[in-house]
């Protein structure tokens, strides 16, 4: 697991280690990446369920002005701070922050601290069915801006509905085992 592009590109990145922690794959990150552009300069980014953190950091080498990793795990927390060291992005005006925190009561904070986001990533564990629950919270959570872009990494067996609430798929990625979900604000619904 490495940061592909940008000003930490090549750093190899610490993982987890564990069966309860699946890292998103370098080739479904490069396409994540891919499908959203290659500068991200300027957007807020945010990582929920965040594990090690690669995607996030991955958003910052990139240019993100700002990444929120939402993560309940206190070794998988460790790890991104670990990892946000090995990219040299812990200096005097970082430009992340760390929430300590299940998904969902990380939206309600989120919300509190009136936070927003251009990009969401949410990779939940496979096997925990938290799909439903996650999306239909940042549908109602008002920290999504109206041209915000939401993306779920799930099995490619798993089925998302096409609408959760506000939030309205418009396409979707199968990359071997894995497939990434867009979803965007449909005000209309």
């Amino acid at each position: 697991m490495r940061i592909i592009s940008g000003t930490a590109r090549g750093t190899r990145l610490v993982s987890l280690g564990s069966a309860d922690i699946r890292p998103t794959l370098d080739r479904v990150k490069e396409s994540f990446f891919n499908q959203v552009g290659p500068g991200l300069e300027g957007l807020t980014f945010l990582d929920l369920f965040a594990g090690s953190g690669s995607m996030g950091i991955e958003a910052l080498s990139r240019g993100a002005e700002m990444a929120v990793f939402v993560e309940p795990n206190p070794e998988a927390q460790r790890i991104i701070m670990e990892n946000l060291e090995k990219c040299r992005m812990t200096g005097h005006s970082p430009r992340w922050v760390l929430l300590k925190s299940p998904a969902l009561a990380g939206l309600k904070s989120l919300k509190e601290r009136e936070l927003s986001f251009d990009l969401v990533f949410v990779d939940p564990p496979f096997a925990d069915d938290l799909y439903e629950p996650t999306l239909l919270g940042l549908s109602s959570s008002e920290i999504l801006h109206q041209d915000s872009m939401v993306v779920v990494e799930h099995f490619h067996k798993t089925v998302l509905q096409k609408n959760y609430d506000r939030l309205e798929l418009y396409k979707d990625r199968r990359l071997g085992d894995s497939c990434l979900s867009f979803f965007s604000l449909n005000d209309s619904l």
